[in-house]
């Protein structure tokens, strides 16, 4: 979704793969625990913990230490997963960001490149109920350009993070195939297979208002506008252009409802989980008079939007 700018508001995580280790290997003394800065205060799941500064130097591969292992299921590409977290850099005992204070778990779709690799990496693998620390080296992280100005070029990362929740997600809309009677609207395709439905916009003027109809029905409980959600979806422009698709990228995204332009956030409240559904968004509940990359100014978008699940 990160490719619809102003879509979603995200924290700063979101912004040659190395090894993944659990090893029990490097000093251990009142800073370091494992070859990562020790956790000082907070060591339980759920507290919010406080890091000490690293020593020497880093590890330059994706190192995870498992500080409390849960008895939830194994995490897995694809899945929906639900952590609070708080992350430092290396040589520093201030946090760069931590979901804690804000008292809101941070969801994303685990291996769809919503977060930074090391991230996607070191989650995988972890039983729900886990509490883990991560240490991320540049490449994984934020690179040699770094997030200025809490994070600088070449940092390395170290999280703790408290695994809450994993969600497998369904690969595809399942439900009652509704009719599609009006020539004037898109006309959307009906598979269940997982990928991208046919989209094909008719050669007549778009709507003035908002639409938002089922293409099939689901069987699940009403969206909520505060819902965060987790969907298979692709975007046109009303002369059929693609800008956005998270079927080209391979995996689901997950957002919460109030952070999208108000065409999804009006279009989706009261439609079933479970639903494919047909927006069509005009300039006014989109991007109004703002060119967004590939989405010209006062745009009419098309969207598919598969309802997999909510988290």
């Amino acid at each position: 979704m990160r490719r619809l700018a102003g879509l979603l508001v995200v924290p700063l995580l979101l912004l040659s793969t190395a090894a993944c280790g659990n090893d029990t290997k490097g000093s251990d003394n009142a800073s370091m625990t494992n070859g990562l800065p020790a956790i000082t205060a907070g060591q339980k799941f759920g507290e919010k913990p406080t890091l000490s500064k690293g020593e020497g130097d880093p590890p330059k591969e994706l190192k995870v230490n498992v500080i409390s292992e849960g008895d939830g299921p194994v995490t897995k590409d694809g899945d929906a997963v639900e952590v609070n977290y708080l992350g430092q850099t290396w040589d520093s005992t201030t946090p760069f960001d931590n979901s804690f204070d804000r008292g809101e778990p941070f969801t994303l779709t685990l291996g769809a490149g919503q977060v930074i690799k090391g991230w996607d990496q070191g989650l995988k693998g972890q039983k729900v109920g886990s509490r883990i620390e991560i240490g991320i080296p540049p490449e994984l992280g934020y690179g040699e350009q770094g997030s200025p100005p809490a994070i600088k070029g070449g940092a390395t990362l170290v999280f703790v993070v408290d695994i809450l929740k994993a969600t497998t997600i369904p690969k595809s809309a399942e439900g009652t195939v509704v009719a599609q009677d009006n020539k004037d609207l898109p006309k959307v395709g009906t598979n269940t297979d997982g990928k991208a439905p046919s989209l094909t916009v008719p050669k007549t003027d778009a709507p003035k208002k908002l639409v938002s109809t089922y293409v099939i029905e689901g069987k699940g409980e009403a969206v909520k506008a505060t819902d965060t959600l987790t969907v298979q979806y692709q975007g046109v422009l009303w002369n059929g252009t693609p800008f956005d698709s998270s079927y080209s990228r391979g995996a689901a995204a997950t957002f919460p409802l109030a952070n999208v332009i108000p065409g999804w956030t009006k279009g989706l409240e009261g439609k079933k989980i479970g639903s494919r559904v047909l927006l069509v968004v005009p300039p006014a509940d989109g991007y109004g008079d703002q060119a967004r990359e590939k989405i010209p100014a006062n745009s009419t978008l098309v969207f598919t939007v598969d309802i997999l699940a909510k988290q």
